[in-house]
């Protein structure tokens, strides 16, 4: 193995923006290493083309990834970057890229906006920021200064939460309770976080930060499906952004980056439109998941996990728009409990007009809920129209071909 010019990628998930990202860098004619902790992956290594080598360690454990990158080094890996598509290991790849390679992004701020609570504490005195409350580890709970402070609907969650996991919403005093002690019995180590509830339309703000200046790359209309948890199952992409939300939002941007002293990186924003004005929900240092590179590439022919990897690398990333397209993305989720028997539709899904890509990813077998994270969304139809509304009609119509086929557990 001389000199190979590799690229170290923290965890991967089988689909979606992580896996393309592996992707992209063996077509940048990069030398691909994995590290996992899943030993599924392992054990499906020939479903792995793409990944050069697989290393199976402890990604949580930093002492354990250096043990096997000075390995790497030893027989002459030439480790351009460490990198991570994935919750919650953007900032450990950037802690391991600041010791072993030159890093092109601030591990600082990755960490703040890997954590909720520290990115609500850096940039708490902002007018974006909603009204929110910590309650710390060993605190009582607070109830009535709750009351007092909020207006019901009130937002609970934990600041590790990824994928709407731990995103409560309270209607009341009981129930205000009850999901406090609930998130406090699965982690009495952590804090929890009392948020006001906006309401308002929902938007996606997928960005690449760049010598300071942030290059908003796509905006896209968030579909929220409300069960147990806010699950997004609509995506829509702004091929025409109107003014006043560009404008909006880009101030938003503009103050994020200076506040938390963004270099270079990748980023997305979820970001609400409020009576009062635009409300920052989360952030989060990396592209969102799932099918949000396939969107991007089909609405405007960027490849932003090709873009991020450049950016990572110290090069200029190229994000105009090769056109614009209209494009809608809808989710399918399972509306009760049970294993998969078969799934069909698939087909037929395909060849509805408009659609550029189907997935499915739950095998025959597998035991599918009604969603109470993001994970808990089983297929995706991606579609492409002259408008929004058509884009999103062809989508839903391609969809709704799609069936599982449950037996009781």
């Amino acid at each position: 193995m001389s000199r190979l010019k590799a690229i170290i990628f923290i965890s991967t998930n089988k689909s979606g923006s992580s896996r393309e990202a592996i992707k992209a860098a063996g077509d940048l004619g990069y030398f691909t290493i994995l590290f996992t902790n899943n030993e599924k992956q392992i054990q499906q290594r020939q479903e792995y083309t793409d990944i050069h080598k697989m290393v199976f360690v402890n990604t949580y454990e930093l002492d354990d990834m250096r043990k096997e990158i000075f390995k790497l080094q030893k027989v002459g890996v030439d480790i351009k970057t460490i990198v991570s598509f994935v919750d919650p290991f953007v900032h450990t790849a950037s802690i391991l890229c600041d010791e072993f390679c030159h890093n092109y992004v601030l591990s600082k701020a990755i960490e703040i906006m890997e954590n909720k609570e520290e990115t609500r504490s850096a940039l708490k005195d902002q007018p974006y920021t909603p009204k929110f409350f910590l309650i710390n580890p060993g605190d009582t709970i607070p109830i009535e200064t709750i009351c007092e402070q909020f207006d019901f609907p009130i937002i609970i969650k934990s600041p590790k939460s990824t994928g709407s996991k731990d995103v409560l919403l309270a209607e009341g005093k009981e129930q205000l309770k009850k999901h406090i002690e609930n998130l406090l019995s699965k982690n009495p180590d952590t804090t929890i976080m009392i948020e006001e509830y906006i309401d308002g339309a929902q938007y996606l703000v997928e960005v690449l930060v760049h010598k300071q200046k942030p290059r908003i790359v796509g905006i896209l209309e968030q579909e929220i499906t409300k069960n147990k948890r806010f699950i997004i199952t609509g995506y829509g992409v702004l091929a025409n952004v109107p003014l006043t939300i560009r404008t909006g939002i880009e101030n938003v941007l503009q103050s994020i980056i200076k506040e938390l002293n963004i270099e270079n990186g990748a980023l997305h924003l979820e970001i609400r439109l409020a009576k009062n004005g635009w409300k920052l929900i989360e952030i989060n240092p990396r592209i969102s998941g799932g099918a949000m590179n396939k969107m991007i590439q089909a609405a405007f022919g960027i490849n932003l996990v090709e873009e991020t990897l450049k950016l990572y690398l110290g090069k200029s990333p190229a994000i105009l728009p090769k056109f614009k397209k209209f494009v809608f993305t809808k989710y399918v989720i399972a509306t009760k409990k049970g294993i998969l028997a078969k799934v069909t539709g698939k087909a037929r899904a395909k060849k509805s007009p408009g659609v550029v890509e189907v997935y499915v990813k739950p095998k025959k077998g597998t035991l599918l809920t009604p969603p109470l994270s993001m994970g808990h969304r089983y297929a995706y139809v991606i579609a492409v129209g002259s408008s929004l509304e058509e884009a999103k009609k062809l989508a839903n119509n391609a969809a709704s071909e799609i069936t599982f086929h449950l037996e009781e557990e």
